[in-house]
């Protein structure tokens, strides 16, 4: 991805809260891995990153992980979930000086983690019991401790932003909020 360009691997940053995951980019490519805790700030200073790149991560951002199956009231998860994400799109904008947020469209018909039709559109108390059992027969198994966004939630928290939209046969598959100088 770098070559050809003159970023250096030892200046691309890579984050998880799952250390297996950074190691590899670490050994493989040459990032430097930065291991981060489920919630909480990067020991960064203001605009230390020139972009922050996350694909696909801000609507995991939820309750802690090992709780996921457990919280089955949507009021419960979902004022959690719209906290943790509100402070996790606070650090993005804290360290970034530029940046590319993207996450599923939740009005899009397919849900991206399972695979599965309307499942984004599901109260939690159908939706846990639905992928307890899509996993157990369907080829794409998932956990959920997904929340979805749409193009108004995601404004929300990135307000300096840009919203793109990533289409699909017509339809908005997921969302981008883009910074830049």
């Amino acid at each position: 991805m770098l070559e050809g360009t003159p970023v250096k691997p030892q200046n691309v940053y890579i984050c998880d809260i799952n250390p297996t995951l950074i190691e590899v980019g670490a050994q493989r490519y040459g990032f430097v891995p930065v291991l981060a805790k489920e919630d909480g700030a990067l020991p960064y200073e203001d605009g230390f990153f020139d972009v922050v790149y996350c694909s696909s991560v801000i609507e995991h951002v939820t309750i802690p992980k090992q709780e996921v199956w457990n919280v089955r009231s949507e009021l419960e998860f979902v004022e959690q979930a719209a906290q943790r994400q509100t402070q996790f799109a606070a650090e993005i904008r804290r360290l970034g000086r530029q940046y590319f947020v993207q996450t599923p469209n939740l009005h899009f018909p397919v849900e991206s983690h399972s695979w599965l039709p309307f499942v984004g559109w599901l109260p939690r108390r159908l939706l846990l019991p639905v992928l307890g059992i899509a996993n157990a027969v369907w080829v794409k198994s998932t956990i959920p401790d997904f929340r979805l966004l749409d193009r108004r939630g995601l404004a929300a928290l990135f307000p300096d932003a840009e919203i793109a939209a990533e289409k699909w046969l017509g339809l908005t598959k997921s969302l981008i909020a883009l910074k830049r100088k």
